[in-house]
């Protein structure tokens, strides 16, 4: 197997060591001994040694191929699945119901992940993702700054943040700290009888330009002229000086009812 592998900065690989981190992951994930757990990215197999302690079954999905190859001999366990794959590109149905995500994910796919597993047909129940700490933060955030990370995110999952970890805690230590971002799969819809992707195509519209208000942003991006933009905004009970980082959830579904009717 030879020596430790050289992260590849190529896959933004940062291996993870510090037990308490990555207890604080499974903690969070609430994992029991009937889960299935899939893990992003098992690099080293840090992690993985201690989801396989815990877990059913752990479905490790890695894309370096060579760690991929190399896991089963550091980690192992009858109840580990390595899979060769672009976690972009899997097929989540292959899962059962109920399956939770643990992971240690590379700062660059952060966002790409996030829409994936958001609007996969079969989600996970819980995903527990050990990202950016600014990005935790701004996908955790409130009314006033909001983004469209925050935004799509709280559609669908409950979001709380967890324990920070600290650069100098992983080999190579990365740039910046990182905090576990906690997504909970909201069990009914947030709203009943929207449409997921008319209402995103609204708040993309609204975010398109996060310093122009959302009156200009909305007209711009649904096409419509001044006067439709102002009767979209005042029909939500909305001030049309606002700028889309300020509305909350509620307030989107209640421009979705005026820009559905």
């Amino acid at each position: 197997m030879g020596g430790q592998p050289f992260a590849k900065k190529s896959l933004g690989q940062h291996w993870l060591r510090d037990k308490a981190s990555l207890q604080s992951m499974c903690t969070a994930a609430d994992i029991q001994a009937d889960d299935t757990v899939v893990e992003i990215g098992p690099g080293l197999g840090t992690l993985t040694k201690v989801l396989v302690g815990k877990a059913g079954q752990v479905v490790a999905i890695e894309l370096d191929e060579k760690l991929a190859r190399e896991l089963p001999d550091r980690v192992p366990a009858d109840n580990l699945q390595v899979v060769v794959h672009d976690i972009l590109q899997f097929d989540f149905n292959s899962l059962p119901a109920g399956y939770k995500i643990v992971a240690n994910i590379p700062y660059y796919l952060t966002g790409k992940l996030l829409r994936v597993i958001s609007e996969a047909a079969n989600p996970a129940a819980t995903a527990v993702l050990l990202v950016q700490k600014e990005v935790a933060e701004r996908v955790a955030a409130s009314p006033g700054a909001m983004s469209i990370v925050s935004t799509t995110t709280q559609y669908y999952w409950h979001v709380s943040l967890g324990r920070v970890v600290t650069a100098e805690l992983f080999t190579p230590p990365p740039k910046v700290d990182s905090q576990i971002l906690i997504l909970e799969r909201r069990g009914i819809p947030l709203f009943e009888n929207v449409d997921d992707k008319r209402f995103f195509q609204l708040v993309k519209a609204g975010f398109a330009q996060p310093r122009k208000t959302l009156l200009n942003n909305l007209g711009s991006g649904l096409h419509l002229d001044r006067a439709q933009a102002i009767t979209l905004c005042q029909g939500a009970g909305i001030d049309t000086g606002r700028r889309a980082q300020t509305l909350s959830l509620e307030e989107w579904r209640a421009l979705y009812g005026q820009f559905n009717t």
